[in-house]
């Protein structure tokens, strides 16, 4: 599969979840981020006003994370964070489900909540992507979210926070790619490091990837760097 520079970084999530990052760390991000027209910036909520201000009129995305990284926070208490995120400034959000109640056979909860979510981030013009961690789920359940996705209208289902015992897998993204009855969008993340690493998920149907890796392989790509051995998570 081949791709210019600026298709690729299209569809990269530059990332900065680092619980050490620092406000100079999101202002190399952003600016980098706006210089290599990534799809957009993705960092925590508190540091959504900083990247407003760096990225105003680039034209940039900002992304957050919201309810992040265990899921395990109440309904009220995420639509607290989409709503505070939006008045911040974010653009999308990547909302994690609530996968342990998913595991302890609470669908229709789950399914409630991402419903009632989603309707919120769009009412207030925001992309959402729903984090559903699958290294902690059997493929039966993977489905089982991804119909949840599908059914709640989300733009995006998204493989990891980058903080479970794995990231992104290609026979992850490519069994959503056969079994989406949607157009729902695939974001592949975690331990994305290479370029190998984001064609082979792209290929098998992924169209956004979250990387703290973005401009090493955005370089790579472009011949100006080595793949990179980068340990970032996410």
């Amino acid at each position: 599969m081949t791709f210019t520079p600026a298709q690729m970084a299209a569809t990269l999530d530059s990332t900065n979840l680092r619980l050490d990052a620092t406000a100079a760390d999101i202002d190399q991000l952003c600016r980098e981020a706006a210089v290599h027209r990534f799809a957009c910036v993705m960092i925590y909520p508190a540091s959504v006003p900083l990247a407003a201000r760096i990225l105003a009129g680039t034209g940039l995305k900002i992304g957050t994370v919201i309810g992040f990284p265990s899921g395990r926070f109440s309904t009220d208490a995420k639509a607290a964070e989409i709503t505070a995120a939006h008045r911040a400034g974010a653009h999308e959000v990547d909302i994690v489900m609530n996968y342990p109640a998913l595991l302890e056979g609470r669908a229709a909860e789950v399914a409630s909540e991402v419903a009632a979510l989603t309707r919120l981030a769009h009412g207030n013009g925001q992309l959402i992507k729903v984090i559903v961690e699958t290294c902690f789920l059997d493929d039966a359940r993977k489905l089982a979210a991804l119909k949840i996705c599908e059914d709640a209208g989300a733009n995006f289902i998204k493989t990891s926070t980058g903080f479970g015992t794995a990231g992104a897998k290609v026979a992850d993204i490519a069994a959503w790619a056969a079994a989406r009855k949607t157009s729902i969008a695939l974001k592949a993340s975690g331990g994305i490091k290479t370029l190998a690493d984001a064609r082979a998920l792209i290929a098998a149907g992924a169209t956004r990837l979250g990387t703290s890796n973005a401009a090493a392989i955005l370089a790579e790509l472009s011949g100006t760097g080595a793949p990179t051995n980068a340990t970032g998570s996410y």
